[in-house]
């Protein structure tokens, strides 16, 4: 794969900093100016080396054949431009980002589905300072008070009522 000259950006900045949240805008933009720093260095600089003049180094030195063997050493030399390996991984990380972010989408809908199932219900009902308390139970029999089938002792919450046992507490062995 053969180098190519960045001469510009290609990065979206207005478009990623929209997706910045507001705490962290100070380090996105101390994250910009460093990129910004970087292209210009780049740009800066020439595209290629500057050509070396070797029949002017030949007149000069007075060796026979010193300059031939340095032409040749540095006409051999070849940097190496880095192999780029990371593009699978980011994929394969990228497309498990994807599912992930449609799984919660699917779960966010389905919960927002039961959660207006719940509101029509509730706004089915007869307003609260409207309701008697039968009203209450039949609307929620669960919940409701019921001393003939369910008895309670003042205050009527869990903790309160005999046998209670916390959800956290640790199973008895009686």
């Amino acid at each position: 794969m053969a180098a190519r000259r960045i001469t510009a950006s290609s990065i979206n900045w207005s478009s990623l900093a929209e997706r910045v949240p507001p705490n962290q805008k100070s380090n996105f933009q101390a994250f910009k100016s460093k990129s910004d720093v970087y292209l210009r260095s780049v740009i800066a600089n020439p595209e290629e080396a500057p050509k070396i003049d070797w029949a002017y180094y030949k007149k000069l030195i007075p060796i026979p054949g010193l300059v031939d063997k340095f032409q040749s050493s540095y006409d051999a030399l070849k940097v190496p431009y880095p192999t780029e390996n990371l593009t699978p991984q980011i994929e394969v990380q990228a497309k498990e980002t994807k599912a992930e972010i449609e799984r919660f989408i699917k779960s966010s809908n389905d919960r927002i589905t039961e959660y207006n199932k719940k509101i029509a219900h509730l706004k089915s009902l007869l307003p609260y300072d409207q309701m008697t308390m039968e009203d209450y139970r039949e609307a929620f029999p669960d919940e409701a008070l019921d001393p003939i089938n369910r008895p309670t002792f003042w205050p009527h919450l869990p903790e309160d009522q005999l046998g209670y046992k916390p959800k956290d507490a640790p199973p008895s062995d009686h």
